[in-house]
């Protein structure tokens, strides 16, 4: 007899065909498909606004320190669940504070969550097990003593409480679309919020703080002999004074000749999180200038040679332009 495992998800040709589709288009971390599928999610949701991520860990991560979860804070969990519901809380620093579940449901003992408030408890976590959770009462538990709620829905998409779909009330509502889910995008989660504000906030979250592009040839080239360099990247120098230019201009006129450019990397000293420790311009110069002046040319497998070729013209072209 054929063995059954415990769970094995659908893939149908459809699906197939929309994976083709992406890894043919070349865009496959963060691209249309992502954004079509989280306007989809938002849709489901009612219209929240809705954001993926890697995993539900990781939503469930971003959603502890969007709230600010932290050392001297308590988060209140149950004690059945699956460890990452604990372990994302003891990541923060916080302290977990487990309390038990009911038979039936499997779910937070809604009395229990509520007696082991105390002044230091900064949220509540429950998870979605056997039946759906009610946002209704998490709510009001958390109105009364000031908390935020983080939903564990790793098992709960396509649930539904008083007609309504999981994710379309309470707080932040992170969902799981592993293979074993109802719902699979091979690996991934999702974290509900409640407004576009938190919303960029997930985005600068997940992409470590980044809130925009940077700013947006060559004085110095990659050394020749390094026989051991993997060429992941090919970085330059700009002579931006001589050139009479900017960086970001170089960019733009480099993107209008087709040509894709990228910054490798900002100064991280720089950072409004590090300004914010008292890191300033000057500290590390060598760093900064590399920060303010260098561009990433476009260096991949399948480039031609004459890629390379068209490359280099387009940069000599852009530069002797605006020196001219």
């Amino acid at each position: 007899m054929d063995f059954l495992p415990f769970a094995r998800p659908t893939i149908d040709e459809a699906m197939i065909a929309a994976m083709a589709d992406t890894m043919r288009g070349r865009w496959i971390a963060s691209g249309p498909q992502v954004q079509a599928f989280e306007r989809a999610l938002s849709e489901y949701v009612g219209g929240r606004p809705v954001r993926t991520l890697t995993s539900a860990t990781a939503a469930m991560q971003v959603a502890l320190e969007m709230i600010g979860a932290g050392p001297g804070d308590e988060v209140i969990t149950p004690a059945q669940s699956f460890f990452a519901t604990a372990n994302v809380i003891e990541r923060t620093g916080a302290k977990t504070v487990f309390v038990d579940v009911a038979l039936s449901t499997r779910n937070m003992e809604l009395a229990q969550a509520e007696a082991a408030i105390t002044p230091a408890t900064r949220a509540l976590l429950p998870t979605h097990y056997n039946a759906p959770i009610d946002p209704a009462p998490l709510a009001a538990i958390a109105k009364r003593h000031g908390l935020r709620v983080i939903e564990d829905a790793a098992l709960a998409i396509g649930s539904r409480v008083d007609a309504k779909p999981v994710g379309a009330a309470g707080d932040l509502v992170s969902f799981s679309f592993h293979p074993n889910k109802n719902l699979t995008t091979i690996e991934g989660g999702a974290l509900v919020v409640n407004d576009d504000r938190e919303a960029k906030r997930v985005e600068e979250l997940r992409f470590h703080g980044i809130r925009r592009n940077a700013d947006g040839t060559p004085e110095a080239l990659p050394p020749r002999a390094n026989p051991g360099h993997s060429w992941n990247m090919f970085t330059v120098l700009l002579p931006l004074d001589a050139a009479r230019t900017t960086r970001k201009q170089f960019m733009d006129a480099m993107h209008k000749e087709g040509i894709g450019i990228g910054i490798s990397y900002e100064a991280i000293h720089l950072t409004s999180y590090f300004r914010g420790k008292g890191f300033r311009e000057g500290q590390f110069p060598v760093s900064e200038r590399i920060a303010r002046e260098t561009v990433t040319l476009p260096l991949y497998p399948e480039m031609r040679d004459t890629d390379v070729e068209r490359v280099v013209a387009s940069m000599k072209r852009v530069l002797r332009r605006k020196a001219a």
